[in-house]
C-alpha cells in the first residue's frame, strides 16, 4: 500500500456517488506496502460515518483483477472475515479512478498484531484452513503471478545488484525450487486459491480474536502448503534472526490441522515449501529495493530480512516429528 497516483476530492466523491456510499468526509493516503495506491476514505450517510479502503491498481490489469475481487466476495459470502468489495447498482465491483482500475472495500475492525502470541497463531491457523476449504468452491482460475515462473524471470534482473555470496545462495535456492516443482510429490500437493501474502500486517485482531484478513492482491491458485509456509515464515519466527519460535509454529500448524489435516505429500514437502516461501519474498524485496517505482509515499522493505530466512530455512529445517511429539504430550496431559 502506497500512493503512486494522487486522487482528488472530486474524483473520490464521484466514485462514492456511483456506489451510493454518501458524502466524502476525509481521505488519507496509506503509506504501508509497495504495490498499489491506497487511501482510507471516510464517507457520511444519514449522519453515520464509515471508513472504506480505496485501492487503485498500479500493476495488475483489469483482466486479472476480477479473480481477486470475486474471490474476496466469495469468501465473505461463505463466512470468512475478509473485505467485501462494494458494488455499483449494476453489480460491477471493478471501477475506474484517475484512469486506473480501482476497488472500494469496507475497512475491517481491529488492528494488526505485529508481536503475535501463540493465541494469535491459533486464530490464524484455524481461519486459514477454513479459508482454504471455503475457496474450494470458487470457480475462477488464475495462477499465483508471483510463483516459480516469476522467480525464474526476476532473479536474473536482481543478480547484478548483490554480492557474490548472495548470488550463489539465490541461484542455488532457485535451482532447488525448480527441482522440487518437477517432482511427483509436488504434483500431489492439494491446491486451490491461496492468499500468498498473509503477513502480520494483513490480519486484524481485537484482543486474541481474529476480525479479518485483507490485501488479497497477490492471491492465486497454488499449493495450500505454500500459503501455510508464508504464514509460518512470518508469524512463527524471531524477526531479528529468522529462527523459529517453536511454540508459535506448533500453535499455528496444530490449529490449521484441527480444521484441515495436512496430507502425507504436504508433510513431506513442508520444509521445501518453507524455503520456497522465503525465496519468493527475498526475490520480490530485492526487486522492489533495487528497481523501485516512484511514489509519493513509498517505503521498500529491507531484503536482508528474507535473506536471513532463506539461510535459516536451508540450514535448520522445521522438525515435524518434534512438533508432533509435543502435540501428543500436550494431548495426553
Amino acid at each position: 500500500m502506497a500512493v503512486f497516483t494522487e486522487v482528488g476530492h472530486d474524483q473520490a466523491q464521484t466514485l462514492l456517488n456511483a456506489l451510493e456510499l454518501g458524502e466524502l468526509v476525509d481521505m488519507q493516503g496509506i503509506k504501508g506496502g509497495i504495490e498499489n495506491t491506497n487511501y482510507f476514505v471516510t464517507a457520511s450517510q444519514g449522519g453515520v460515518s464509515q471508513t472504506y479502503v480505496l485501492t487503485l491498481f498500479e500493476r495488475l490489469s483489469a483482466e486479472q483483477l476480477p479473480f481477486y475481487l470475486k474471490l474476496m466476495q466469495h469468501l465473505a459470502a461463505n463466512g470468512i472475515a475478509v473485505p467485501d468489495p462494494k458494488a455499483h447498482a449494476s453489480g460491477r465491483i471493478l471501477h475506474n479512478v484517475a484512469g486506473k482500475p480501482a476497488a472500494v472495500v469496507n475497512k475491517l475492525a481491529g488492528q494488526s498484531q505485529l508481536q503475535p502470541t501463540a493465541a494469535h497463531c491459533v486464530a490464524l491457523g484455524r481461519t486459514l484452513a477454513h479459508m482454504h476449504i471455503a475457496a474450494q468452491s470458487f470457480d475462477m482460475q488464475q495462477p499465483n503471478l508471483r510463483g516459480l515462473a516469476w522467480w525464474n524471470d526476476t532473479v536474473p534482473t536482481v543478480l547484478p545488484h548483490i554480492n557474490a555470496e548472495q548470488r550463489q545462495l539465490l541461484q542455488q535456492e532457485l535451482a532447488f525450487q525448480n527441482h522440487i516443482a518437477n517432482s511427483s510429490a509436488y504434483a500431489a500437493l492439494p491446491r486451490g486459491p491461496v492468499h500468498a501474502d498473509l503477513f502480520r500486517d494483513n490480519v486484524m485482531f481485537e484482543g486474541d480474536t481474529l476480525t479479518g484478513i485483507f490485501d488479497f492482491y497477490f492471491a492465486g491458485v497454488d499449493a495450500w502448503l505454500f500459503d501455510v509456509s508464508v504464514c509460518l515464515n512470518d508469524w512463527a519466527i524471531h524477526l531479528d534472526t529468522g529462527e523459529w519460535d517453536l511454540e508459535r509454529a506448533h500453535a499455528l500448524l496444530a490449529a490449521y490441522e484441527s480444521v484441515r489435516p495436512l496430507s502425507s505429500a504436504e508433510r513431506a514437502l513442508l520444509n521445501p515449501m518453507l524455503r520456497a516461501a522465503g525465496l519468493r519474498f527475498w526475490t520480490s524485496r530485492l526487486w522492489d529495493f533495487y528497481l523501485p517505482r516512484e511514489a509519493s509515499m513509498l517505503k521498500p522493505h529491507d531484503p536482508t530480512h528474507f535473506e536471513r530466512i532463506v539461510r535459516a530455512r536451508a540450514t535448520k529445517p522445521l522438525q515435524l516429528s518434534a512438533l508432533d511429539a509435543e502435540r501428543s504430550s500436550a494431548h495426553a496431559a
